[in-house]
C-alpha cells in the first residue's frame, strides 16, 4: 500500500510542477503565478521531486 500510494502522490508532485512551470513561463494564465520568474524555477524542481518520489515507489521492495 506505500508503494502504491508512493507513486500516486508522486505523479501528482510532478503534473502540480509542470502545471506551476507552465504558469511562470506564461503559458496558462489566470493566476497570480502566471508570468512569476519563482514558479518558472520551482516549477521543474518540484516536478523532479515528485518523479523521484514515484521513482523511489516504483523501486521498493514489497514486504511479505
Amino acid at each position: 500500500m506505500v508503494r502504491s500510494l508512493l507513486i500516486g502522490v508522486g505523479l501528482l508532485v510532478a503534473v502540480a510542477g509542470v502545471v506551476f512551470t507552465l504558469q511562470g513561463v506564461g503559458d496558462i494564465g489566470g493566476s497570480v503565478m502566471t508570468g512569476s520568474t519563482f514558479w518558472a524555477v520551482a516549477g521543474p524542481i518540484i516536478a523532479l521531486a515528485g518523479l523521484g518520489m514515484a521513482a523511489f515507489g516504483l523501486r521498493r521492495k514489497t514486504v511479505r
